[in-house]
């Protein structure tokens, strides 16, 4: 069966990351991957990805941050000091042995029109990403268009998709390029909802039609492992920390067996 990974979860409620790793080691996950955000918490990006890799964890890879995110579009200096950062962000994976990492091309707030500004500029990130040997797949987030117009325009071979099933169904009412993209899945962030909002439900809690999910990642060619994005929050705080990510364990284990039928 496929491997299944997991997110260290920054965002989950009234525990630490280090008690989000040790439950997601007992819970038998043996991948994960890791929110490289550039944050102020007070248990760094790097000592969780040190601390997981100590316990055996292998890191699928790197989520890197999106602040100010949709500035890449505009002609101002935070557009442009974005290029920067993501290079030193790539710069620091690659020293740290994480060949993939994830970007968005916006967030949540209102967002400018793609234009040939910010693709120059993503232009400029992959390139550098290809030098250092690292892939590069690209999010769909809330708005569609931003994914055709980059894979597109660029011919980049080190370039692709992280599919993100929360989003697709909360935001794109399940609508999704899979032919265009077909054997450019990169990685995905298997997550639930019941459309209403990004919710991070672990799968089946939500109203994802699964089956349909995994036939068309399955048609795509999508070839990497079972990656929750889960959060342990609201009424997962119901039970412990360690019972979430075994329950979340049991999903993974699910969906990889239907990725075998």
């Amino acid at each position: 069966m496929r491997e299944i990974a997991v997110c260290i979860q920054n965002d989950n409620q009234n525990v630490t990351p280090i008690q989000t790793i040790d439950a997601i080691k007992k819970a038998g996950f043996r991948n994960v991957f890791i929110q490289w955000y550039n944050k102020n918490w007070e248990c760094s990006q790097k000592e969780q990805l040190d601390y997981a890799r100590s316990l055996g964890l292998n890191v699928v890879f790197a989520h890197l941050g999106y602040q100010n995110i949709n500035e890449i579009w505009k002609e101002n200096e935070i557009g442009a000091s974005l290029v920067q950062r993501y290079k030193e962000d790539l710069k620091a994976c690659k020293e740290n042995n994480i060949s993939l990492v994830i970007l968005h091309l916006i967030s949540k707030d209102l967002e400018p029109m793609y234009n040939e500004i910010g693709l120059h500029r993503v232009k400029e990130i992959v390139d550098y990403a290809k030098e250092l040997g690292i892939q590069v797949a690209f999010e769909n987030t809330k708005t569609w268009g931003y994914l055709e117009y980059v894979l597109t325009n660029l011919d980049n071979d080190n370039i692709g998709v992280c599919y993100d099933a929360g989003h697709c169904h909360a935001f794109y009412d399940d609508k999704f390029s899979y032919e265009l993209f077909k054997n450019r899945f990169f990685a995905v962030h298997l997550h639930d909802n019941d459309k209403s909002d990004d919710l991070h439900l672990t799968p089946f809690d939500g109203d994802i039609d699964w089956k349909h999910v995994v036939s068309k990642l399955k048609e795509s060619n999508y070839q990497g492992p079972v990656t929750l994005e889960l959060c342990y929050r609201c009424d997962y705080l119901k039970m412990s920390i360690e019972e979430f990510y075994q329950k979340g364990y049991e999903v993974g284990e699910k969906l990889a067996r239907m990725f075998k039928e």
